[in-house]
């Protein structure tokens, strides 16, 4: 783990337990909604001290418990799906560890085995590269790969996306996602990893339905609608009006000429989404 990474954390028992009473205090509040826009500071950051064992997943509960057990917070009553909501991520995080305890395979093997059959494509090509790097066409994609290239972290909408475009958009093994993941990640838990892999990828178990498509374009325009977050680790697109932000090969004469952007500095979409989504949809169905 370099310095350039390290510098974005800070890592130890005091740490953590500082970064929880902050949540607590600040950002749980408005979590159940907040949580999916990565240019808010809405989410715990906890992962990172989880997977090093520097506060445990019953500390958690138990910090959150207690804190309503002793009214710390006024009108619960308005909060408790930010509460159940945050509970219930920490479960899944549980349910992983579970999971692989009785499925061992998991980092490797297909839950579901239909999924032995699904005609992947080869990681070895520019397409994967592309993706690896942040330079997918896509901004909200590259935004996410960059963050994660950067600090070793990335926002977990964003994981979502960039995931189901990895497999489904691009057919490409979940198990190449993983393995890059479990590289760049500070927070790269073994369990949790691989499940979250094989959710997004259909072959899990409990997994996500195999018609859920991430669309990077909408999701972007929904999630980080005012590019806080992209803009920040793509900024080639920074002076981009919002409206073409998540469409930037949209943008055309005057709007390029006023934004000062040179199309040749940011990539051309390396798949469509449209045709991608189709493909994938098909490979599916002959499961």
């Amino acid at each position: 783990m370099g310095k350039k990474i390290t510098a974005h954390w800070e890592f130890g028992e005091k740490a953590a337990q500082k970064k929880m009473n902050t949540f607590l205090q600040h950002h749980l509040f408005g979590y159940k909604v907040g949580r999916d826009y990565p240019g808010k500071n809405q989410t715990s950051r906890l992962s990172v001290n989880l997977h090093f064992g520097e506060i445990s997943p019953h500390q958690v509960w138990e910090s959150v418990s207690s804190a309503y057990r002793l009214d710390s917070f006024k009108n619960l009553g308005a909060y408790q799906e930010d509460v159940e909501h945050f509970l219930s991520e920490l479960i899944w995080r549980e349910f992983s560890c579970y999971l692989m305890t009785h499925f061992r395979e998991l980092p490797w093997k297909n839950f579901q085995e239909k999924f032995d059959r699904f005609p992947w494509r080869s990681a070895d090509d520019e397409l994967f590269h592309a993706w690896k790097s942040g330079n997918t066409g896509y901004p909200i994609i590259d935004a996410g790969m960059r963050e994660l290239l950067q600090t070793g972290y990335m926002h977990n909408r964003v994981r979502m996306i960039v995931a189901s475009f990895l497999v489904k958009n691009l057919m490409i093994h979940w198990n190449h996602g993983r393995d890059w993941f479990w590289e760049c990640l500070v927070d790269a838990d073994l369990a949790n990893n691989s499940a979250s892999w094989q959710w997004v990828a259909g072959s899990g178990a409990d997994a996500a339905p195999y018609f859920r498509i991430f669309n990077p374009t909408t999701q972007g325009q929904k999630f980080d609608s005012q590019g806080e977050y992209t803009k920040k680790f793509v900024p080639e697109l920074e002076k981009l009006p919002s409206k073409y932000l998540f469409e930037p090969w949209k943008a055309f004469g005057s709007a390029l000429q006023k934004s000062e952007i040179n199309c040749s500095s940011y990539s051309s979409f390396i798949v469509d989404l449209k045709f991608s989504r189709e493909r994938a949809l098909s490979a599916y169905k002959m499961l």
